[in-house]
């Protein structure tokens, strides 16, 4: 039997996902970082992207899509933080691509830089959903 860490993904409005997993790959502010059981406790910024999880005895992976947060990792639990947080089979493509267009849209038109910060900040979550989208739709292929 495989080594497992329990894992829990909150956000602001519901728990999203609690169980065990033998893997967890999370997209760092630093870049992506892969979390096995025993893994030295760290705490750390996420940025919007996708969350991995791979349970035990399946080949799929389990995709969250996360727009920033906390990833806190200790000895038997890794927990996070999701500012917000989307499963992988509820992330609508269309959606997605509408929102990024008018994040766009707002960027050309902003009349202030706080405007346009929040343009693009929309713009960088919007990209990261379709990223994470495009990643589920090439796992399911294979």
């Amino acid at each position: 039997m495989a080594m497992t860490i329990h894992v829990d993904v909150v956000s602001a409005e519901e728990s999203i996902f609690s169980g065990e997993a033998e893997f967890v790959a999370a997209p760092a502010r630093m870049g992506e970082v892969g979390i096995y059981p025993r893994h030295t406790p760290m705490i750390t910024p996420i940025k919007a992207g996708a969350l991995r999880i791979k349970l035990p005895n399946e080949a799929e992976e389990q995709l969250i899509f996360i727009s920033g947060g906390v990833l806190e990792v200790q000895p038997g639990v890794i927990t996070v933080l999701a500012d917000t947080a989307i499963r992988g089979h509820d992330l609508d493509e269309a959606k997605a691509n509408e929102a990024k267009a008018a994040a766009e849209e707002a960027m050309r038109n902003a009349k202030s830089d706080i405007d346009f910060a929040k343009a693009e900040s929309e713009f960088a979550a919007m990209a990261a959903q379709i990223a994470a989208i495009q990643k589920l739709r090439k796992m399911k292929q294979h």
